[in-house]
């Protein structure tokens, strides 16, 4: 890949998770067309679809290698993508077991000696390896700064433990530039996770203490207070490069990102179903790729939107519980009858950015995943903020609270990775959480605007992101040996 002293090498190692694989199959396009080569380290069930993302960047000049890291022989049958997993607990079995990549991880680093890896924040292990190896680590959470700082602040202050099932009473975040408060149903009860689980996140913490540094998927005009924090009270090296999906910047980039081609539904179909509705008349509702429901929860959504009277496109990925394994099984009797031409449902994938950025989309219901956040603020769209686990109820605070871009779901909501064990929200709650987004939210979409005018001034020459990239770089450049680096 030529022999340039000055071209740096960074390897790029996500989760096989959608939601970790698209933000880091991104970064690689991101940095790749600022000089970098870019490697993306991928397992054989993720190879096709990563392929298929980065054939555009390749044909512009920019190519991205890919490179297969495997499971032993032994585990050949084993889950590999963390969708594979069908169960709460099948995730965290998958999460506490990343380790089983670490030998093929490492003969590819010392097979091609990087400059840098840019590694999945559930890959502490990785930064062992990156130590043997004497090549710097940087970790990739896909989350946001201010998720960085509640999450810190949990971990130095943890909620006082609360007797088994009891989920009253309110957390007040402390140390914060805002008041932040959860009830005690809307962060992970202690009590009820898994010792190994745990003590991953213990790795995880200790492992970014003694990286390189951190890249976020962010922007600093988004959310300036919790990027100084994060960087000078809490000490750590951090860059903010994002939004990378707006690397993104066509139509038919939009419509293969994660290798949609073949996956869910024709984009253009969708194209031209959008095209015969009112500019932002229609709701887009997507739960994100892990998520799941009851067929009683799916039903709500359902009667939901069809009493919010507005067109939708509705993304159903995961068909969670009892008896929700076909449409017949948990969708009302009667329902594609009545909302047809005003609904389109989509089973399975969707060009997501490609259909929130259609000017006929005019609001989004959101799981609250840190990618779904950003790919509705570039768009610039108000949102009904659903989270469900994970970082979600403090991306939902992020987006209410502070930036005012969303309506939440309100108290209704739990934080739990089993559907099964959070409370049914009803239609009714549905439909006003609808209408409070497209019905009006004034002032909401004008903040959603600006923060998308601010978004693309980031990732443009001359902007924050643009910039920390290139700060990024030159500081690996700084680090180069070339006598042990170089193309081969």
């Amino acid at each position: 890949m030529g022999s340039n002293p000055r071209q740096i090498h960074i390897l790029f190692f996500p989760l096989p998770a959608p939601g970790h694989t698209l933000p880091m199959v991104d970064m690689a396009k991101l940095f790749a067309r600022r000089g970098v080569r870019a490697s993306i380290l991928t397992t054989p069930a993720q190879a096709p679809a990563i392929a298929t993302s980065f054939r555009r960047t390749s044909e512009a000049g920019h190519p991205v290698e890919t490179l297969l890291v495997e499971l032993p022989p032994s585990e050949a049958d084993a889950p590999q993508k963390l969708g594979d997993a069908n169960s709460a607990e099948a995730h965290i079995d998958f999460l506490v077991s990343t380790h089983r990549y670490r030998s093929s991880f490492e003969q590819l680093v010392r097979e091609h000696r990087p400059d840098a890896v840019v590694t999945d924040m559930f890959f502490p292990w990785s930064g062992e390896v990156a130590e043997e190896v004497g090549v710097p680590r940087l970790v990739f959470h896909g989350t946001s700064f201010f998720s960085f700082c509640v999450r810190d602040a949990l971990f130095r202050h943890p909620p006082p433990e609360s007797s088994d099932g009891d989920e009253e009473g309110i957390y007040v975040v402390p140390g914060l530039p805002h008041r932040i408060e959860f009830g005690r149903g809307q962060l992970p009860n202690s009590q009820k996770r898994r010792p190994d689980f745990d003590k991953l996140f213990v790795q995880m913490k200790q492992a970014e203490t003694r990286c390189f540094g951190v890249v976020v998927n962010s922007f600093y005009e988004l959310e300036p207070e919790y990027a100084d924090r994060y960087r000078k009270a809490l000490g750590m090296k951090a860059w903010h490069v994002g939004p990378v999906s707006l690397c993104n910047d066509d139509d038919g980039n939009k419509a293969e990102r994660g290798g949609g081609a073949g996956a869910g539904v024709d984009p253009d179909n969708c194209l031209n179903w959008l095209a015969s509705k009112e500019p932002s008349s229609v709701i887009y509702v997507c739960f994100g790729s892990l998520c799941r429901f009851t067929a009683a929860q799916l039903r709500e959504i359902a009667l939901g939107l069809e009493a919010s009277g507005h067109p939708f496109i509705w993304v159903v990925r995961g068909l969670g519980g009892q008896g929700a394994t076909s449409s017949e099984q948990w969708l009302p009797e009667g329902f594609e009858d009545r909302t047809a031409g005003r609904g389109m449902i989509i089973r399975g994938w969707a060009p997501q950015i490609l259909l929130l950025n259609h000017e006929a989309v005019g609001g989004f219901v959101t799981h609250c995943g840190w990618n779904s956040c950003l790919e509705g603020i570039t768009a610039g769209l108000p949102m009904v903020a659903w989270p469900l686990f994970a970082d979600q109820f403090f991306n939902e605070r992020q987006l209410v609270r502070i930036l005012g871009v969303a309506v939440s779901m309100g108290d209704a909501v739990r934080y739990s990775l089993s559907e099964e064990d959070r409370p049914v929200v009803g239609a009714e709650q549905v439909a006003r959480a609808v209408e409070a987004v497209m019905g009006g939210g004034g002032e909401m979409r004008r903040r959603a605007r600006k923060l998308k005018e601010a978004a693309m001034a980031a990732v443009r020459e001359g902007g924050s992101s643009y910039g920390d990239v290139g700060r990024l770089i030159e500081e690996l450049l700084e680090k180069q040996t070339v006598p042990s680096r170089g193309g081969v």
